[in-house]
């Protein structure tokens, strides 16, 4: 199997554990908020963090992956300010509509595009814009229906929608920087999110529903959907950093979205929720968004791979061909050497870097 099918189906399989670990987490946080009336979402968050730095801490002593320290700053800056991102989206829930929610999560992708063309020259084709526009429009029209705003929100959803952006953006650019896994880089920023948001969580979840997490009685019932929440979110949260690692932080909205249309579907199919034709003709819309959105993207691979071969391939013919050399001012071969003419292939041969054309 070659490199490059490998690596298919790896971010297959990410994708893939996103979804199913995120519906999953979904539809057992609902249950333990809608029916037993445990509402701290985000001291609950900040245990998911817990549980999952100690299930790594436990894959680490197995040896299941290697610890690779880096800059320590860029972990602690990235590792809080993905814990304030958190609890910025649960204060703007709670101080805004449903429905503007819904629109603070649409203006992710968009901030995203402006901020990594703005700051890293990416390119977005016109396909893959068209694409992204028809997935907001179809997710919008299947979840935004009420469009409540006041002030305090307002720059509470900015806030939100700015630093998860730069936070998903730090995800991808950190790992291919320092070289980091997915699995490394959420090892060592774990424990900052997670003190993070333990420290502001139970404030945070007072302001927002009146009641203290510690005063809060937990019957067994009200346990075991938490610790089934934990595990359930050591999936999560490996599975965000590796589909952001292997793609980008656009793929990865966007296949948040997927997850949307996913958890609407099976909380009409499972749980009977309301469900109407403008919510279906919104999944249906979105689902063609993320189609187009898919086939560019492949589209796109497929061109940036040929690209690569044809490069590698020239640099084959110039390593065979020493004519190639000459024409490159690597050697001169005329008049250098003084008597009979002797070819020292160590020290005429032209080096060819490998990594320097193949595409990457």
């Amino acid at each position: 199997m070659t490199e490059s099918k490998r690596f298919q189906l790896g971010t297959v399989g990410a994708l893939s554990l996103s979804v199913v670990s995120s519906v999953s987490i979904v539809i057992c946080n609902k249950a333990l908020i809608t029916t037993l009336g445990f509402n701290f979402a985000t001291t609950l968050t900040s245990w998911h963090l817990l549980v999952t730095f100690c299930s790594l801490h436990i894959a680490l002593w197995m040896k299941f992956f290697e610890h690779k320290p880096f800059d320590r700053t860029a972990v602690i800056g990235f590792g809080v300010l993905n814990g304030i991102s958190i609890g910025l989206l649960n204060l703007s829930l709670g101080f805004n509509s449903i429905g503007f929610y819904q629109m603070t999560k649409l203006a992710i992708i968009p901030c995203t595009v402006f901020l990594e063309s703005l700051f890293l020259g990416k390119k977005f084709s016109r396909g893959i814009q068209m694409s992204l526009v028809i997935l907001l429009l179809g997710v919008g029209i299947a979840t935004v229906t009420d469009l409540q705003l006041n002030v305090l929100g307002s720059i509470l959803s900015l806030l939100a929608v700015v630093t998860t952006c730069v936070a998903q953006i730090m995800t991808n650019t950190i790992q291919k920087k320092f070289m980091v896994s997915s699995t490394q880089l959420l090892y060592q920023s774990c424990p900052y999110q997670a003190m993070t948001l333990f420290i502001v969580g139970p404030f945070l979840d007072r302001l927002l529903t009146n009641q203290n997490v510690f005063a809060f009685k937990y019957t067994s019932q009200v346990l075991v959907f938490i610790v089934l929440s934990c595990l359930i979110s050591v999936s999560v949260n490996f599975s965000t950093f590796l589909v952001i690692g292997k793609t980008s932080p656009v793929t990865y909205q966007v296949l948040g979205h997927l997850k949307t249309c996913l958890v609407l579907a099976f909380g009409y199919v499972l749980l009977h929720d309301p469900f109407s034709w403008r919510n279906i003709f919104g999944i249906v819309v979105a689902m063609v968004g993320m189609v187009l959105y898919s086939y560019y993207c492949i589209l796109e691979s497929q061109q940036k791979g040929s690209e690569a071969l044809a490069q590698k391939s020239q640099a084959k013919e110039g390593e065979s061909d020493p004519l190639m050399s000459v024409e490159n001012g690597t050697e001169v071969l005329k008049d250098v050497v003084p008597k009979a003419p002797v070819w020292d292939s160590d020290k005429y041969s032209p080096v060819w870097n490998s990594d320097k054309y193949s595409g990457v």
